[in-house]
């Protein structure tokens, strides 16, 4: 699998502004800029199905970020642990289906940072408001590493902290704006990324909020 930003992935999408930020991940911006009515209006509809809510960590502590998701398998976080789930644990029923415009979407951008036929079956949508955060991760419950991560921002921007594969490595800080989408594999498919508090604001769409699309292959 091939994992380079050159004039080839370029021609993909002519006009867009792209950036390498480490070996096998890609910042294409304002990516879709152009959709965030639609992917907003999915959001809706997931919500009003599946709910967001606050999760718990297996220590006990609660999230700040407010979490839903969509696709054939969830990510939840309880006492228990972390692992997905094909079932919503407040309702009993599956996850609601994933919208093809998530899945168009993470295709293309996957196959800009040269990881071809991506089909994610599992999708986090965070939300975030003033003051919330995402401290630094792994993405590290999924059954197949050679898969990337797709991650979608709409609304407030955010600053993005994405660092090596030690937490102690020092994170590069990104300004993500609405429209903007993350693809890390590779090398670079267990890097520790986070979210710093996210700062005032009032956003055209999404007014107080931010709203974040992870897009991966879990099962």
């Amino acid at each position: 699998m091939n994992h380079r930003t050159d004039s080839a992935t370029a021609e993909l999408f002519p006009g867009e502004p792209i950036e390498a930020i480490a070996p096998g991940a890609l910042w294409l911006r304002g990516f879709v800029a152009d959709n965030a009515n639609p992917l907003l209006g999915a959001i809706e509809s997931i919500a009003a199905a599946a709910p967001f809510r606050n999760m718990v960590t297996p220590g006990g502590f609660t999230m700040s970020v407010a979490m839903t998701n969509c696709g054939k398998a969830g990510w939840i976080t309880d006492r228990r642990g972390y692992r997905y789930t094909e079932n919503d644990p407040l309702s009993g029923k599956p996850w609601p289906a994933m919208p093809r415009l998530f899945t168009e979407f993470a295709a293309r951008a996957a196959a800009a940072a040269g990881f071809a036929d991506f089909a994610p079956d599992a999708c986090l949508v965070n939300r975030y408001e003033p003051g919330t955060r995402m401290s630094l991760h792994q993405d590290k419950d999924e059954r197949d590493f050679t898969q990337p991560i797709v991650s979608i921002s709409l609304g407030l921007p955010a600053t993005f902290l994405f660092g090596g594969l030690s937490r102690s490595d020092r994170p590069r800080r990104l300004r993500l704006e609405s429209g903007d989408v993350l693809v890390w594999g590779g090398p670079a498919r267990r890097a520790f990324h986070g979210v710093d508090p996210l700062a005032q604001g009032a956003d055209p769409l999404t007014g107080a909020y931010r709203y974040n699309l992870t897009l991966r292959k879990a099962l």
